[in-house]
């Protein structure tokens, strides 16, 4: 986990890191970063070190290359980059995360609750925001 703001942990929601700017120091500062970016389903936005902006869904990273780097699929067009660690000054989880609170317990306790309150609680899944 990368050390950042202090992050919420009710039990009905899954913690989030949207607005969090993580220092991105070192090549182990990135790693870290740039895992997160991966696991969260939300847009990032990235800016570089020549001032681009980008705003993007990280889909894959590439730690292990020689050049390390993070793979993402811009906002607007759909056009897909790949971006180097190095070229990268800023990265800051900017959008929502779709995920929070959607985790398979949060759904057995909410079924049990709308099941114990005698109302009708179904199989089918939440519609995505």
């Amino acid at each position: 986990m990368v050390d950042g703001p202090d992050l919420n942990h009710d039990d009905s929601q899954k913690k989030t890191l949207q607005g969090y700017v993580p220092v991105l120091a070192t090549q182990a500062d990135r790693k870290a970063a740039f895992d997160e970016a991966f696991d969260y389903r939300g847009d990032v936005t990235i800016r570089t070190d020549d001032g681009r902006v980008i705003e993007a869904y990280v889909f894959d990273r590439r730690s292990d290359a020689t050049q390390p780097y993070v793979r993402v699929v811009e906002r607007d067009s759909q056009q897909r980059m790949d971006i180097p660690y190095h070229t990268i000054a800023e990265l800051t989880f900017s959008g929502r995360d779709t995920a929070a609170g959607k985790s398979w317990e949060t759904w057995v306790k909410k079924y049990n609750e709308q099941r114990a309150r005698g109302e009708s609680a179904s199989l089918e899944p939440e519609p995505l925001d």
